[in-house]
């Protein structure tokens, strides 16, 4: 599916990770965050965090197939928290605004996220619903030409940094699925938060890198035109950035996964026991090779999905099969390749067990795994009571 121009811009993303995340990744994961601000802006002045927003408002201006490249690049990333704070930045907090958003809204939110001046974060979830997103609480009120929101948010990527939020909220109406809207809302004034708006840092197994908060919302101002799109369709949006979110988590653990395989080819090679190296039993090298065979295959899933997408086609059934099959890869990948590792690899101190905590998410967030199940199920007509 790649050009040379897709592998360039790789290639690019590439050096800026050599020279601006790996040799910090370290502190940041001891810390549980990463300068974000900073990092954006040098994405930003790269032009990689608009690689397929229009380019009037910054972006890069090019196809669907750019920006799966650009997140297959930054699976490299040696942590999955920092990959998965730049992809809320570009596929997860920004699509339906590129997409839905007036010029307005455009200019004042897209172009300087795009630019790397403003930090992103995306605000569906909450503690009482987060797979099932028709029953999110969170409330914005009209009164006169504003929204005032009250309710919460949880599991907020990006969350304690961020200048502004995607946020989905009911706007009026019983229909779970027509009454809902999404809202920029900014967040902070003069680099504090805005009042009524208040946070608290979430502690997590894995992505430690990546902050995440949980965001309450307590008669909070936005004016009405901060609307993405129509009033009520926030829901439908929602459903279609997810798609893009969906592939995006996708392709990124495609590389991660590569990673995993090669780190473990290296250290097994390397570990000797009973007179060879552990890579040198057949059992051993053959399940990599049966690992590595199910990685290539998710790869070509995902390369289908994005084309159908470019194509106009709804790619939800195979963005769907992606994100089930990442997951349960995930899980599959990193933990035969930790057994290969031995005691070494029940320590913090080596790739394969912080990409056994990290990757674990993946059949959690975004939908989980049996949301998966039954929208393929749906695609297929076999949910009961549907035909």
């Amino acid at each position: 599916m790649y050009t040379p121009e897709h592998l360039a811009l790789q290639e690019s993303v590439r050096r800026l990770i050599a020279a601006e995340i790996t040799p910090h990744i370290d502190e940041w994961e001891r810390d549980e965050i990463f300068p974000a601000h900073h990092l954006f802006k040098k994405f930003g002045d790269a032009g990689l965090l608009g690689v397929n927003k229009p380019v009037e408002f910054g972006g890069m201006g090019l196809d669907y197939s750019y920006e799966v490249a650009f997140c297959e690049a930054i699976g490299e990333i040696g942590s999955g928290g920092v990959g998965m704070a730049l992809a809320v930045q570009t596929d997860m907090a920004t699509p339906a605004l590129a997409r839905h958003g007036s010029d307005e809204l455009r200019e004042l939110f897209l172009k300087p996220s795009v630019a790397g001046d403003y930090v992103v974060c995306l605000g569906v979830s909450e503690a009482g619903a987060g797979s099932d997103v028709a029953s999110i609480r969170t409330t914005a009120r009209q009164d006169g030409d504003d929204y005032v929101i009250n309710g919460a948010k949880m599991w907020i990527t990006n969350g304690t940094q961020a200048d502004w939020m995607c946020l989905l909220a009911n706007t009026g109406g019983n229909n779970p699925h027509r009454n809902k809207s999404l809202i920029c809302l900014p967040l902070r004034e003069n680099g504090k938060l805005r009042d009524g708006i208040s946070m608290q840092k979430i502690k997590k197994v894995g992505m430690l890198s990546s902050d995440t908060a949980q965001v309450f919302f307590d008669e909070v101002r936005v004016p009405q035109r901060y609307r993405i799109g129509e009033e009520g369709k926030g829901f439908t949006y929602q459903m279609e950035q997810f798609q893009e979110e969906r592939l995006s988590g996708a392709t990124r653990r495609v590389a991660a996964l590569t990673r995993v395989i090669d780190d473990t080819i290296e250290y097994t090679r390397q570990r000797n026991a009973f007179g060879r190296s552990i890579l040198d039993n057949q059992s051993v090298h053959f399940r990599l090779a049966e690992l590595k065979t199910k990685v290539e295959l998710l790869r070509s899933l995902i390369y289908r999905a994005a084309q159908t997408y470019m194509a106009g086609q709804d790619m939800t059934e195979l963005a769907s099969m992606a994100k089930l099959t990442v997951g349960r890869l995930c899980r599959e990948v990193t933990d035969s390749c930790l057994q290969y590792w031995g005691g070494m690899g029940f320590t913090l101190e080596n790739s394969v067990s912080r990409a056994w905590r990290d990757l674990r998410l993946i059949s959690i967030g975004g939908g989980a795994d049996e949301i998966m199940l039954t929208i393929i199920c749906k695609h297929m007509g076999i949910l009961p009571g549907r035909t």
